[in-house]
């Protein structure tokens, strides 16, 4: 099985609900997200393997008509999203802390799936535009080189299209913040 994840985000909360009810109809899918966010847009985003994903991202774009502000189908995922978009994954405090924040949900998951497939880093989690004026960002730890690659692969995928917020890599993260971050 090839995992997928297909999103759609729109300006208006009760076309996103319309939209991610036309995405679950069409196809036996995942559904790992349905809500608002910032500023008053509404997100779905499921998973499942890539045809149905396929199938159900083309019908939440049909059912949004106009009001669809941003789409993703992102085909052979890299599995450690999964759990990081759920909160799931501790820290093993490593010896970097790498932090890439986008000015969207869809370029974020995009970069972080980038940064799981260039180096030997762990996703400790993906935070979606909740509370955050629809911006978004991930955290990733490792030694410092793998980091450093890690953030290099997102920051050039997301960067040149005018997607990247800020990026930065901590050696060493003190407990304090990390407690209070994580």
């Amino acid at each position: 099985m090839e995992p997928a994840i297909g999103m759609i985000e729109t300006n208006s909360v009760a076309a996103g609900i319309l939209a991610g009810d036309a995405m679950m109809k069409k196809a036996e899918v995942t559904l790992l997200e349905a809500r608002p966010v910032c500023p008053g847009k509404f997100v779905v985003l499921i998973s499942g393997e890539v045809g149905p994903v396929e199938e159900s991202y083309r019908a939440g774009i049909a059912a949004a008509q106009d009001t669809l502000v941003d789409q993703l189908f992102l085909p052979n995922v890299h599995l450690s999203l999964f759990p990081a978009m759920m909160s799931a994954t501790p820290s093993q405090g490593a010896e970097a802390l790498g932090i890439v924040e986008t000015i969207s949900v869809a370029s974020c998951i995009l970069a972080a799936d980038a940064a799981a497939k260039a180096a030997e880093v762990t996703i400790l989690e993906i935070r979606l535009a909740n509370g955050l004026g629809g911006k978004s960002y991930f955290f990733l730890e490792s030694d410092v080189s793998n980091v450093e690659a890690a953030v290099d692969a997102a920051v050039n995928l997301v960067g040149k299209e005018g997607l990247l917020v800020r990026y930065v890599i901590i050696p060493r993260l003190h407990s304090d913040m990390q407690h209070a971050i994580m």
